[in-house]
């Protein structure tokens, strides 16, 4: 009996001895901390490895993770300075860099930061409208970050960063700034589409510009260069005439040869014969070398053989001209078949000009 009792007791102590043994020996991982209390007082701040404790005099208060922390609090509303009410999300990243006061100096530091970020937020966002509460998110999260690390520099916490997840106006709100965004991308296609339609009219001009100089260049080079060919043809002609010493007879041959042309041309609708032509076709006769009737106008005779030959007087020309010689051997058409000739056309003419002088403007047309 007594043996037993010893047993057990020797079992007891030994159960004791395990237990104060691992309650003594405390290790403690990599970027963790503890705090070591002394019969509730602080004893010691133990960082990573292995320690040994007072068994059931000293006792771990917490345990603290040292690595950086991150933290998203839930959406919280807040005023603007235009009265419209925005939701924020924000992200906060921060790190316990000194685990004694982060345990002693606030009771729970993660609520203290939300509520601190929270009424920080708010005040931010209360000194701001909408449009810059939505554009200055870097100046948002500067003030944040700045307010935040300096209020937890004392509970041993340092805010490394603070992030602005999202920013949501109304319903309503987010309706009209599309149809702002809309208008204003709709006004900058109109803007760029109008800006390349002018760019290409400007272009279009200048090349039109550039075409119409040069078509102008070409065309008055032409006509200097027809002007120029004229005038080379009008003064061989003139020198030809006057080399061949060209007699009263020719030139009005040549005038005989072209009343013709003159009453046939498109644009004469009326042709007037005056009384005095047939008069001048008595001078023209006599000019070629016949005689006028006594009888008076349209009563011209003459008395060259009709058989006969009309030559050029080339009496008064130089024996060493070419053109002298050819026309001294061109034989030319009697006068009184030239003279009959050109009143048969003139007269045809006439009656055709007056034929078509009666037709009224409706037969025209058909």
């Amino acid at each position: 009996m007594l043996e037993t009792a010893i047993l057990v007791i020797l079992v007891l102590i030994l159960l004791l001895v395990i237990v104060a043994l691992f309650r003594a020996v405390q290790i403690v991982p990599q970027s963790y901390a503890i705090i070591v209390e002394r019969l509730g007082k602080f004893q010691a701040e133990y960082g990573a490895g292995m320690h040994l404790l007072v068994p059931f005099i000293d006792r771990v208060r917490t345990t603290v993770d040292l690595r950086e922390q991150v933290v998203s609090f839930p959406p919280q509303p807040v005023i603007t300075s235009d009265n419209l009410v925005v939701s924020i999300d924000s992200v906060i990243y921060y790190q316990v860099t000194d685990p004694k006061r982060a345990t002693y100096e606030i009771a729970n530091y993660l609520q203290a930061i939300e509520q601190l970020t929270v009424t920080t937020l708010r005040n931010v966002i209360g000194a701001m409208d909408l449009e810059q509460t939505l554009t200055s998110r870097d100046q948002i999260n500067g003030q944040l970050r700045g307010v935040l690390d300096q209020a937890t520099g004392r509970w041993g916490i340092r805010v490394s960063n603070v992030e602005l997840k999202s920013i949501d106006p109304p319903a309503s709100i987010q309706g009209a700034m599309e149809q702002q965004m809309r208008a204003e991308r709709d006004r900058r296609a109109a803007i760029l589409t109008a800006e390349g339609v002018k760019q290409s009219q400007i272009l279009t001009a200048e090349g039109d510009k550039q075409s119409a100089i040069l078509r102008a260049e070409g065309q008055a080079q032409s006509a200097i260069l027809k002007a120029q060919g004229e005038s080379r043809a009008i003064l061989q002609v003139f020198d030809a005439i006057h080399r061949g010493n060209a007699d009263p007879k020719l030139l009005a041959y040549q005038y005989l040869q072209t009343l013709p042309k003159i009453a046939n041309g498109s644009s004469s609708k009326m042709w007037i014969v005056p009384t005095e032509f047939t008069a001048a076709l008595d001078g023209i006769a006599g000019a070629l070398g016949g005689k006028s009737a006594a009888g008076g106008p349209g009563s011209a005779a003459f008395n060259t053989d009709a058989d006969e030959d009309v030559k050029v007087d080339v009496s008064g020309m130089e024996t060493t001209l070419d053109i002298a010689g050819d026309l001294a051997e061109t034989s030319l058409q009697a006068p009184e078949e030239a003279l009959a000739q050109a009143r048969g056309e003139a007269a045809s003419a006439s009656q055709e000009a007056e034929a078509s002088d009666d037709v009224p403007p409706s037969g025209r047309g058909a």
